[in-house]
């Protein structure tokens, strides 16, 4: 993990660039696709959706959420990436809901940056990583 300022534009210009977000997306489709048959199934994607961190605690004081809630949650995450309702999900649909999330993300930041802590593999250190080359250039 690093923490990084990021801003919406840098999700934006991230996810607008289609070859550096599709190669990302491939490369994340490509190591969450463990049993190389072209799709993720809900134990594929389990743990990538446990990294989206829907609940978090904060110096102890949420309360910890019913392991059955959280099994729901991660249910309905999966569904929203499974557009045809096929119990599998597709590079394209994995593609799509990403790029919606990422953009809705960058929607919801604003104009500020904020500084965050990002795991070194996430789409948004991508973002971040893409954003430092042009800057640096």
């Amino acid at each position: 993990m690093s923490v990084e300022l990021l801003d919406a534009a840098t999700i934006v210009s991230f996810v607008e660039d289609e070859e550096a977000f599709n190669v990302s997306i491939r490369d994340r489709f490509a190591h969450l696709d463990t049993d190389h048959d072209g799709v993720l199934s809900y134990a594929e994607m389990e743990e990538e959706l446990k990294c989206l961190r829907v609940f978090e605690t904060h110096f102890g004081i949420d309360k910890k959420p019913d392991p059955d809630d959280l099994v729901d949650v991660y249910k309905s995450l999966f569904v929203q990436f499974d557009h045809d309702s096929n119990g599998a999900v597709d590079l394209e649909e994995f593609k799509t809901e990403t790029k919606q999330m990422m953009l809705a993300m960058a929607n919801g930041m604003g104009f500020l940056p904020l500084q965050m802590v990002l795991e070194e593999d996430s789409f948004l250190k991508k973002a971040v990583e893409k954003e430092a080359t042009k800057v640096g250039a």
